[in-house]
């Protein structure tokens, strides 16, 4: 593996590349960085694909900028067509998890010249997300997004007593395999440096807003699209996949009852298996 940083849309963001071969670009979710890829990078890497793992804008080694509507959606897509150009290919696999997911779908719909296949976990697409959020019991699991809307006191409460919220939820989340001491620091430390968490929250602040919710939901995926969800998420159900087809005209779900939120960690063999075989395939088929 060898760091590179790329130029994106207005600041330099960092990447992790590994192997030779078709692209595929590894999008992180919140509140992580390109080391939640650890358990596919090399199995990518040996499949014979040339991996370029991200950290998306305002995390660890990616620049960081102060104003929250710097990490408005069409920014962060921008970011994901720059790292595209890198790779010097025409078309791309992308593949996202939670906000890399949310990314991800919207990158899809904004530029699908540009990908070949789409993989997504435990991310809803914001169409569906958006009918659903409204009724029980997505209503309650959201709760934290309306919560992160506030200013400081988030900030406040995730970093209290050197970060015990978060270092509880990475211990007790995991449905079937829970993140090491040392996975964990390599979450958290990078969390700790000046802005990075504000940064990070602002990716919920500059996008729970009526245009930032259009550019994420209007438009439909026409790329192959294999979606894999972790049954028990906490934060996400299942009930987000449903007409999940009337958006994503060419999608195949896998579902995976024994993984939560942090699906590609705690079942690595299973995503592993699922992802190479979508990416190798010739076509994807509905399910």
């Amino acid at each position: 593996m060898r760091d590179e940083y790329i130029q994106g849309e207005g600041v330099r963001l960092h990447v992790v590349r590994a192997g030779e071969g078709p692209p595929v670009i590894l999008l992180h979710g919140f509140p992580e960085n390109w080391t939640s890829w650890r358990h596919q990078i090399p199995a990518l890497a040996d499949a014979g694909f040339s991996v370029w793992a991200l950290d998306l804008r305002g995390y660890h080694l990616s620049e960081r900028p102060a104003k929250r509507g710097a990490y408005h959606l069409r920014y962060l897509v921008e970011d994901v067509a720059a790292v595209v150009r890198a790779t010097g290919a025409a078309r791309v696999h992308l593949v996202g998890h939670d906000w890399g997911g949310v990314i991800a779908w919207a990158f899809a719909a904004r530029h699908p010249e540009l990908l070949d296949k789409l993989v997504i976990l435990n991310a809803p697409h914001m169409e569906v997300y958006l009918r659903k959020v409204g009724r029980l019991p997505q209503m309650f699991r959201s709760w934290y997004v309306l919560f992160f809307q506030l200013p400081l006191l988030p900030e406040w409460a995730l970093s209290a007593r050197g970060f015990a919220a978060l270092r509880g939820l990475f211990r007790t989340a995991p449905a079937s395999r829970p993140f090491s001491t040392a996975e964990i620091e390599e979450y958290l430390e990078p969390l700790s440096r000046p802005g990075a968490l504000t940064a990070a929250l602002n990716y919920y602040r500059a996008n729970l807003r009526p245009g930032a919710l259009r550019f994420a939901s209007s438009a439909p995926i026409a790329a192959r699209t294999l979606v894999i969800w972790g049954e028990l998420d906490g934060a996400l159900g299942p009930e987000l996949l449903e007409g999940l087809e009337r958006v994503v005209p060419r999608v195949e779900i896998h579902r995976l009852p024994n993984a939560g939120h942090w699906v590609h960690n705690e079942a690595p063999e299973a995503v592993n298996g699922l992802l190479l075989r979508f990416l190798r395939s010739g076509t994807a088929s509905e399910r």
